[in-house]
């Protein structure tokens, strides 16, 4: 299972990603998707933990917290879709 972390300032980078998170428990991976056009960071990323305990705590702790002048979305990663 990951955690799906929106509206990220372009600016981040995986191991500011990882610090936060640490926070709340064991981060496994962090993964921060790029344009294939543009070679720029997107706004989002993805962030896998231990264990779903501490990915629960850190949804709550970080869904809404201001960060980087921006305000986190934090949820529960969905599968990607098929086109």
């Amino acid at each position: 299972m990951s955690i799906y972390v929106g509206n990220l300032d372009y600016a981040v980078e995986e191991d500011d990603l990882k610090e936060v998170f640490a926070d709340y428990g064991t981060v496994k991976r962090v993964y921060l998707p790029m344009d294939r056009e543009t070679n720029r960071k997107r706004g989002f990323g993805f962030v896998e933990m231990a264990n779903e305990g501490e990915e629960e705590k850190a949804i709550e702790a970080l869904d809404g917290a201001s960060w980087m002048g921006r305000e986190m979305r934090v949820n529960k990663a969905r599968p990607r879709e098929e086109k």
